[in-house]
């Protein structure tokens, strides 16, 4: 009775350990499991620049005008700006011209006036005539006076938002301190300044083709070098204005 009952007992004991082995692997199988879920490895680039990409896009340019109650014409420096903005969207534009005219204000009639010489002056300077859309620009109060506004889209470079602190600086218990990362914020304040400034905000996607080379110079100077003469460039104005012979 006595070796039957401590056989039964030692049954129990090493069903008891199996489980608590299986137990144990599955706990462990599974918290690598939903490490490997929740936490991916490329969580934050270590690289800023697939953190933080700076994309293209299209945004709008504009300009505004504001046009007096009894004016009805645009002072010098407005006709300037719409001639540089005409200029503008021959270069950058990629699609039409949209004037918002103001609509219901003291300044409506004055700004439909204006309206019809910032058309002339876009045809002049090389908008199409099909490619001008107008709309109504309407304020909320009647009194106030509205612009006349221009714009239209081009491709623009933008990165961030800037100023995303998912994770803390300090010491934590997230691998991203352990394994000493970049913090998320590092590098989205010059990937912002760099799209800001490009000029050409296709320069950041491919180089530009170069230009025919200037071979009007060139000749000249081979064509002195084959018959063994002075390349060098002689001006007639060199010595005018000269104060002194020092080193001559």
């Amino acid at each position: 009775m006595n070796s039957h009952s401590a056989h039964v007992a030692t049954a129990y004991v090493a069903a008891g350990l199996r489980t608590l082995v299986l137990g144990t692997a599955t706990a462990i199988l599974a918290g690598c499991y939903s490490v490997q879920q929740n936490v991916p490895l490329d969580a934050i680039p270590n690289d800023y620049r697939q953190r933080h990409p700076i994309v293209l896009k299209e945004a709008p340019r504009t300009v505004e005008l504001l046009i007096g109650n009894r004016r009805g014409t645009l002072t010098g420096d407005q006709r300037a700006e719409v001639l540089a903005f005409a200029q503008t969207w021959r270069r950058e534009g990629t699609g039409g011209v949209l004037i918002d005219v103001p609509t219901g204000t003291p300044n409506a009639r004055s700004g439909a006036a204006a309206m019809q010489e910032v058309r002339s002056i876009l045809v002049g300077s090389g908008v199409p005539p099909e490619a001008i859309a107008t709309r109504a620009n309407v304020v909320r109060d009647p009194r106030q006076l509205a612009t006349l506004r221009l714009h239209y889209p081009k491709v623009t470079a933008d990165a961030g938002p800037c100023g995303l602190w998912p994770y803390d600086l300090g010491a934590t218990f997230d691998r991203e301190h352990f394994e000493n990362r970049q913090y998320y914020n590092f590098g989205c304040a010059n990937q912002r300044n760099l799209a800001a400034m490009v000029d050409n905000p296709t320069d950041l996607v491919q180089p530009r083709g170069e230009l025919p080379t200037y071979t009007t110079r060139r000749t000249v100077v081979l064509d002195k070098y084959s018959k063994g003469q002075p390349t060098a460039t002689t001006y007639p104005d060199a010595s005018k204005g000269r104060i002194s012979d020092v080193g001559q």
